[in-house]
């Protein structure tokens, strides 16, 4: 990896990492991200998808967007999801290819879908 932080962490970007990993530390607001990998959604589309009642999935979503982890933009009555930067993107990617290192017994499955990439 060639991205490398020289200067030692701030306290305030500390205490913001450990905010945004405790908030993606929810299963439900971690799929709900890995969604929106996929591009922008409405909250129904994201209910149906992760398989949690609407009003659940708005909560969820509330927080996240408070957070600024995600962004919202209006349609009409619909109001549809996206992530927020790459960074956000990049941090539930690799929080779920670590994972897939975990349970895969193997290969992992992104390894195949990706390329070699390093272990």
């Amino acid at each position: 990896m060639d991205t490398q932080i020289v200067e030692e962490p701030t306290e305030a970007q500390l205490e913001a990492a450990t905010a945004t990993l405790k908030l993606l530390a929810d299963r439900t607001r971690l799929h709900l991200v890995w969604a929106l990998l996929h591009g922008e959604h409405s909250v129904n589309e994201l209910a149906a998808h992760v398989g949690v009642a609407a009003p659940a999935v708005s909560q969820h979503l509330a927080k996240l967007r408070l957070a600024r982890l995600v962004s919202t933009r209006r349609e009409g009555n619909r109001i549809f999801y996206s992530a927020v930067n790459e960074h956000v993107l990049r941090l539930v990617t690799e929080a779920l290819f670590h994972a897939d290192h975990l349970t895969s017994g193997g290969r992992p499955a992104h390894h195949s879908a990706v390329g070699e990439l390093a272990s």
